[in-house]
């Protein structure tokens, strides 16, 4: 078996991420947090307020035996919009932009290559604009960010932003998904 490995994706809310990638199999723990900024421990009210240049980030281990770091991306780039610059939906600042966060030479390779690919093949309408940085330190969110769909799904933000991405994660996606 391999060794377990991470990714790190920012692509709007935290929560709407964190959400998606806890329903695919090979996925072993997705955490939000903050990466990419300049203040240590930030909190929340801090990152919204946009002045600590982090972004909203989930942190996912996987098995890459069961799902490679490719695959991931192909869900990424699925759920999100990766050509809106500083945000996603009505979410909107630096905090919120699209960010691949690579751990090594081979993850920035495979992002950089899989967005080359998309461009190539007019996948999107208008440009990409996802960033691909090298990772920094990353912050883990406080503890009521964590797992926040599947313990607040009736929410009205989960109603209206999050259950629209698992169903169409569940369309295009079944075969990646758990039982």
């Amino acid at each position: 078996m391999a060794k377990e490995q991470a990714a790190i994706f920012g692509g709007g809310c935290f929560w709407c991420i964190e959400a998606v990638f806890q329903r695919l199999v090979g996925v072993k723990h997705v955490e939000s947090g903050y990466m990419g900024g300049y203040v240590d421990h930030p909190t929340y009210q801090q990152v919204c307020g946009g002045d600590t240049g982090h972004v909203e980030v989930i942190r996912i281990t996987f098995d890459p035996d069961e799902i490679s770091f490719r695959g991931l991306l192909e869900v990424f780039f699925a759920v999100h919009d990766p050509t809106q610059l500083n945000r996603q939906g009505n979410d909107t600042g630096e905090q919120y932009r699209s960010v691949i966060f690579y751990a090594d030479e081979e993850q920035q390779r495979i992002a950089e290559d899989v967005i080359a690919e998309m461009t190539a093949a007019k996948e999107f309408p208008e440009p990409i604009v996802t960033a691909v940085e090298p990772a920094s330190k990353f912050y883990p969110a406080e503890g009521y960010h964590q797992n926040y769909y599947n313990e607040n799904s009736r929410q009205p933000y989960c109603m209206f932003v999050i259950s629209p991405k698992l169903a169409k994660l569940e369309k295009k996606f079944a075969e990646k998904l758990r039982a």
